[in-house]
């Protein structure tokens, strides 16, 4: 060091949530309301609802809620509550297996109430009320179902709490993840279908999961398949990969298998990285999306208690591709299982360490600095709700 100048600062580590944000009843009730209730939440694939009546009944932060393709192709939700006695439209207590990826049911020309028959269009409208016609009147319209607002994008339908658009402005989808959107352009995203579909019950909160997947910190320990395929997960702690551009594997590697070998044809569009590189997006509240030329993995995150967590993981894939005789995607499902499973561990692992009564809070190293936007991210949506030990965060643009 010559003279005048100042010593290098040792980097520092930053201070995660504290502990009441990963067990807390009152703090997880703060974050559905105030996070899951008031932001875009993605809910399901569009393909899942491919024809007019087909409808998908759904647990989305504490609601039942129905996504019902209407008569005019377009996707409505509705909260799951006759309008009559409150009874629920489609029962939940038989609720369908989430591994199932297409509707749960048609309704037909109409939904109707099991318990007194009023029925609905199937743009929610009140159809018939048998016997009190006279009654209604011309009041018609002050019966119609409850709905929330639906918008689409790469073929993900995302659900705002917010009974209708006119409640939203300023707050479209677009303008949520505005950056994602640009990187993820070149991917035909609304083309894809559902090759498969994993379902996991994590005993972990959901900031955890989010948390996890948003560093490589933890990768040449937890994922040693992954690191074989993407030897950059594991240099350097993970530090200094390029999302932008997207991160490279081995030489003679293009896609996420055990091999890193497909027989897969490119998506149509990708330019010259994307043909041989790793895209992720950690898109806020509960979506994130590892992308490779071949096929997408895409999760939808749902928080179910303070310390369980539902992941659903799509495997995405060209319909060219899915229509070709012996197509199989195992390679692809059989990988992120693997990745997956590995993850969930080490994430439950988390939850039990942190129940420790000698835990207060934990602490993020230098190349986890992706992880801290979930910190900014609560606190600003959270605002005076904040547990009082969180660090003030900066704003969210």
């Amino acid at each position: 060091m010559t003279s005048g100048e100042s010593p290098e600062q040792p980097p520092t580590l930053e201070r995660t949530l504290p502990k009441e944000s990963y067990f807390s009843t009152e703090c997880f009730a703060d974050e559905l309301e105030r996070i899951f209730r008031r932001d875009w939440v993605l809910a399901a694939r569009a393909e899942s609802i491919p024809g007019a009546g087909d409808y998908l009944e759904l647990e989305l932060v504490g609601e039942s809620l129905l996504l019902v393709r209407g008569a005019d192709q377009k996707i409505r939700a509705f909260h799951n509550v006759c309008r009559h006695r409150g009874c629920e439209l489609v029962f939940t207590a038989g609720r369908p297996d989430l591994a199932i990826s297409g509707p749960h049911g048609n309704f037909r020309q109409s939904i109707r109430c099991p318990y007194h028959s009023w029925t609905y269009q199937l743009d929610g409208d009140l159809r018939t009320a048998p016997y009190l016609e006279k009654a209604i009147g011309d009041r018609r319209g002050d019966f119609a179902l409850h709905q929330a607002s639906v918008a689409e994008w790469g073929g993900f339908v995302f659900v705002h709490f917010a009974p209708c658009d006119g409640h939203l402005e300023g707050r479209r989808l677009e303008n949520q993840f505005p950056l994602a959107q640009a990187r993820l352009k070149n991917y035909p995203l609304a083309d894809l279908r559902i090759g498969h579909r994993l379902v996991y019950q994590v005993a972990a909160n959901w900031k955890v999961i989010l948390e996890n997947y948003n560093e490589c910190y933890h990768c040449a320990g937890v994922h040693p398949e992954l690191c074989r395929v993407v030897p950059a997960f594991k240099q350097n702690g993970g530090a200094s990969l390029d999302w932008e551009r997207g991160v490279p594997h081995r030489d003679g590697a293009v896609t996420f298998t055990l091999s890193g070998m497909t027989d897969r044809a490119p998506f149509p569009g990708l330019d010259d990285d994307e043909l041989v590189k790793h895209k992720g997006e950690l898109i806020y509240p509960n979506m994130m999306l590892s992308l490779s030329m071949d096929h997408v993995s895409a999760y939808t995150v749902l928080p179910r208690e303070p310390g369980l967590t539902t992941i659903i993981n799509d495997c995405l894939f060209h319909p060219v591709e899915m229509a070709k005789p012996g197509f199989d995607p195992s390679d692809a499902v059989e990988f992120w299982d693997l990745v997956n499973r590995q993850d969930w561990a080490v994430c439950e692992g988390v939850q039990r360490g942190m129940a420790s009564r000698s835990f207060r809070h934990g602490y993020y190293a230098p190349m986890e600095s992706a992880s801290l936007d979930i910190r900014h991210y609560v606190g600003s949506r959270l605002g005076d709700q904040m547990p009082p030990t969180m660090p003030n965060p900066r704003p969210i643009g």
